[in-house]
């Protein structure tokens, strides 16, 4: 049942009694000072931190080492081509056989000899084995005619006697004469087919021996060209089924560079002419050459020459058919000023500032901002004629923000 309502009476709560304590917001306005001031003081404890641990941070680069420039040669030429090799062959069987089993794998070494596969031998066995047999019959048909001319001479003897006694007619002594002679042109034709026994047999052991493929020279195969079960022929026969060869072998100590030259630049090359190389799998390494031969012919198709460039040295990481630079270097040392250092430094390590070249040197966990004075360039380095000296390092990777004495850190 609702409650009555008294008159004169407030319906709602009554909050003529609620106070608030004088001291109580005393306190809390100090309290709240100390949080703000808290809160502040910790958030500059918080960017200190930040700005000590940035300060604390080293930058981490890559540097290189410089090298000096070979004898100063100016570079007269660049041309581009392949390493290829003098000697690369593809070894195929000198007969059509079956290949039996192969022992050449791509990346194996080979030497002057080696057994690379073996084709199916049956046929040339057999052939062999009759030709043997031909030459003992032929040689026991000689024995007997060789038995059989002694007794025909002594009849021959006795029937001269019985003439010369007057026993006989003439017509018996000659035909005792004619059987001694006729067994002598049967023993020389057996002799003949003796040798003509032996010069099959001959043929039937090369034709054996050519089922077993050996390498012609020391190399490294290449291509494995056949499989066990395939049909080879040193001549193409059976349209798609039947292989030319076994595998290809490449000499590489016989590596050079083929280049094409454009025949209105061709006066520059000569033959024993310095050149250097960049491979484009190692754009930092400079390799020594120099020039072979010229072709003497040219291709008018794309008005070129053909150069072979040789190098100095042979390296495991130069292979056949990778992508070269050639720089084909003058006869004279290039003139310099008086104290240039002459070296040769990445590109990625050259930067300008204010348009003029600069550097930052390694030296004892620091950078040093250093200007240069830049020569030609070399492939993928560029030569500095003035403010490096050979050995120093210089940085190639990690140049952003980078300044003059900064600590570092090399990578690696």
């Amino acid at each position: 049942m609702p409650e009555a309502r008294i008159p004169g009476r407030p319906t709602g709560p009554d909050l003529s009694a609620l106070r608030i304590d004088e001291r109580a917001r005393r306190n809390e306005g100090r309290f709240k000072w100390l949080r703000w001031f808290a809160a502040g003081f910790g958030a500059v404890l918080l960017v200190a931190a930040a700005v000590l641990a940035l300060k604390g941070k080293t930058p981490v680069v890559e540097v290189a080492t410089v090298h000096a420039s070979p004898a100063g040669r100016p570079v007269l030429l660049n041309a581009s081509g392949y390493v290829t090799p003098r000697r690369r062959a593809t070894i195929a069987a000198k007969i059509t056989g079956r290949v039996n089993e192969v022992f050449a794998e791509e990346g194996m070494r080979v030497e002057p000899g080696q057994i690379l596969a073996t084709l199916d031998d049956s046929d040339a066995r057999s052939r062999l084995a009759s030709a043997r047999a031909d030459r003992e019959a032929t040689a026991a048909t000689l024995v007997d005619l060789r038995v059989t001319l002694a007794n025909a001479e002594r009849d021959r003897r006795r029937m001269e006697n019985l003439w010369n006694d007057g026993a006989i007619s003439e017509q018996a002594l000659d035909q005792a004469r004619l059987a001694v002679e006729s067994l002598r042109a049967r023993m020389a034709l057996a002799e003949e087919q003796v040798r003509a026994a032996e010069a099959r047999i001959r043929v039937a052991q090369e034709d054996l021996d050519n089922t077993v493929i050996r390498a012609p020279f020391a190399g490294i195969v290449v291509s494995k060209d056949a499989q066990r079960g395939e049909m080879v022929s040193p001549i193409s026969a059976g349209g798609g089924f039947t292989r030319t060869g076994i595998a290809t072998i490449v000499d590489m100590h016989s590596l050079e560079i083929e280049v094409d030259v454009n025949e209105s630049y061709i006066a520059r090359v000569k033959p024993g002419q310095p050149a250097t190389a960049v491979l484009n799998a190692y754009p930092d390494w400079q390799i020594p050459a120099k020039v072979r031969t010229v072709i003497p012919t040219a291709d008018r198709q794309k008005a070129t020459v053909k150069v072979r460039v040789t190098f100095d040295r042979l390296d495991p990481r130069i292979l056949p058919d990778m992508g070269v630079k050639v720089a084909f270097l003058g006869e004279e040392p290039s003139a310099r000023p008086t104290g240039a250092s002459g070296v040769l430094v990445p590109r990625a390590a050259v930067r300008e500032e204010g348009g003029n070249p600069v550097v930052f040197v390694y030296r004892d966990g620091r950078v040093e901002r250093r200007a240069v004075r830049l020569g030609q360039a070399r492939g993928a380095d560029q030569e500095v004629v003035a403010g490096l000296s050979d050995g120093e390092q210089v940085v190639v990777r990690g140049l952003e923000g980078l300044r003059d004495g900064l600590r570092v850190q090399t990578k690696g």
